[in-house]
């Protein structure tokens, strides 16, 4: 099944724009603790420092996204889009519905 280039290109650009804003929003979350004992208790400086890493892991993640979608861009231009990396076999439609930036047809992906 043929699918729309221009469509595609797009779901992926906006994918990518959502994962830069998101991670623009959380950036304050990253920056480092302060230990400041009189303002922030031994519990809220926990706290602080679990959201820090929660976030940081998040934002690792996404990077990760983003690199797919980026990828993903790439093999569009070039024409492989919609085929396995590893094998080149088509990938399914659906599996491209649910993630347009899926590099692996489901065999190579186990």
């Amino acid at each position: 099944m043929k699918f729309d280039e221009d469509l595609v290109k797009a779901k992926l650009i906006a994918l990518r724009n959502e994962l830069e804003r998101l991670s623009a929003d959380a950036s304050d979350n990253r920056k480092p603790i302060e230990l400041d004992q009189q303002s922030v208790g031994r519990l809220s400086r926990m706290d602080s420092l679990q959201v820090q890493a929660m976030d940081m892991a998040q934002e690792r993640a996404r990077r990760r996204q983003i690199v797919k979608i980026d990828a993903a861009l790439e093999r569009l231009e070039t024409g492989d889009y919609g085929y396995c990396v590893t094998c080149d076999e088509r990938i399914g439609h659906k599996r491209l519905e649910i993630d347009p930036a899926v590099p692996l047809c489901v065999k190579c992906a186990r």
